[in-house]
């Protein structure tokens, strides 16, 4: 394997860690409202749990509620139940044939609560990555120890693939600063 199939499976890799931390982020409840903080929550569809966004329309009203706009009338009590029974603490008000979720403003302790959670999924991703680093420099070793490349290749190889690693653990470190900012506001 070449220095350039090390790094650029390191580098898509290291990339993914990146967009699952992302998605793992906009799961966690801000303040404010947003309709992806629905996109998890499953309702009952004809036998099959299917997202809300895909049985409903999601706007925001404002800064502190979702307007859930069921397509099919006889929709609105299972979505209802479903944003009820999930594990966000919201709770929808229906109104005729749409359902209201107000966001309830956040305490100071569970502010700092959801800031921990945002620093382990953080540290979570920098793990993820530091491991496809190590697995990176083994594919560079285990290619010199079979006469593939050479090793000043390997030592190059290694420092590319270091450069990688700090600039997605800074890019890290950015979005866990803006997530803990964005809670922290009231």
């Amino acid at each position: 394997m070449s220095v350039a199939e090390v790094k650029k499976s390191a580098e898509s890799r290291m990339g993914k860690s990146i967009d699952t931390l992302k998605v793992n982020l906009s799961k966690i409840r801000t303040g404010r409202a947003h309709a992806g903080i629905l996109d998890h929550v499953q309702v009952e569809y004809y036998g099959s749990p299917v997202p809300v966004g895909q049985v409903a329309n999601l706007t925001l009203i404002d800064a502190r509620t979702i307007n859930v706009q069921p397509y099919e009338k006889h929709m609105s009590g299972p979505i209802e139940r479903a944003i009820r029974d999930s594990d966000l603490g919201l709770n929808p008000i229906s109104m005729g044939d749409s359902i209201r979720v107000p966001m309830p403003a956040l305490t100071e302790e569970r502010r700092r609560d959801l800031a921990k959670v945002v620093k382990s999924e953080g540290e979570d991703a920098k793990i993820a990555v530091r491991n496809l680093r190590r697995e990176a420099n083994e594919a560079l070793k285990k290619s010199v120890k079979d006469k593939d490349i050479s090793e000043d290749d390997e030592r190059r190889g290694s420092d590319e693939v270091q450069k990688l690693t700090d600039r997605c653990v800074a890019e890290i470190d950015k979005m866990i600063i803006q997530k803990e900012a964005e809670i922290m506001t009231v």
